[in-house]
């Protein structure tokens, strides 16, 4: 089952490409979505990765099903026997993680590449123009690393899959009330956004903003839109804290249990 999910989340970005090239029929109405500029550089280095994001749930379970099921068969009992430390187990899963990411990551880049190269006017094929907007990719990369470190994290602190799938549920649930909560009625908007940043799934998400606004400044350049779209340095440092307390959390939690 791990190695269908890790094939299909490999898999699934395929279909950006395949979208960018198919006319659809709504209807009766003919949608041609490589018309709407959004293909082509430097939009699409935004656009990809903010979709494709969404496809880590796969490897999110396989991640979770991983030590899960090590839990459950003793595996990682029989790792210690056999002279792994538990630093050295709980690293052992962390560089898979990141060898998938970086595999996953590649994955994106060329076919974000492919997409705008077959899309972008010949005159917009220049180097400063088609590797313009390339930190989303970096952004997309630190954003499922972070992703599948909480992934472990849930996974050693539950020691069950489900339990695992569930807290991160939770997580995210209590994320959504406590932001509204929070800019209505107990602070107000600047101090709700400053706080909610630094949450495990928002800063995640901040990594790389909904791409909606700008697609639509395209098209209405006349309007003036007031979503920021960059992206800053201190989210990527806020992502990268997280990954580094996960994987901590991880090893003093996998230290202090006798397996």
């Amino acid at each position: 089952m791990s190695k269908v999910l890790i094939y299909i989340s490999f898999i699934l970005p395929l279909s950006i490409l395949i979208l960018s090239s198919v006319k659809i029929n709504f209807f009766g109405y003919p949608i041609d979505l490589s018309q709407t500029k959004i293909f082509e550089f430097p939009y699409i280095w935004h656009v990809v990765p903010f979709f494709v994001a969404y496809f880590k749930i796969f490897f999110a379970i396989v991640v979770v099903f991983m030590i899960g099921n090590e839990y459950s068969n003793r595996t990682l009992k029989q790792n210690l026997i056999d002279g792994l430390s538990k630093k050295e187990l709980i690293l052992s899963k962390f560089y898979f993680i990141v060898a998938y990411c970086l595999a996953m990551t590649t994955v994106v880049f060329i076919i974000t590449l492919i997409i705008g190269v077959l899309n972008a006017p010949s005159q917009d094929l220049y180097l400063d123009i088609v590797f313009n907007d390339t930190e989303f990719i970096l952004a997309y990369f630190l954003k499922i690393l972070t992703f599948f470190s909480f992934c472990l994290f849930a996974s050693v602190l539950t020691k069950r899959s489900v339990f695992a799938l569930a807290f991160l549920f939770v997580v995210n649930i209590v994320e959504w009330i406590a932001y509204p909560l929070m800019r209505f009625e107990l602070f107000n908007e600047q101090i709700a956004d400053n706080v909610a940043q630094f949450f495990p799934f928002t800063s995640m998400y901040n990594l790389i903003n909904q791409p909606a606004y700008r697609l639509a400044s395209i098209h209405e350049p006349t309007k003036t839109f007031t979503s920021d779209f960059a992206v800053h340095w201190y989210e990527l440092v806020i992502a990268a804290v997280w990954v580094f307390i996960y994987i901590f959390l991880s090893y003093k939690l996998l230290k202090r249990r006798d397996l």
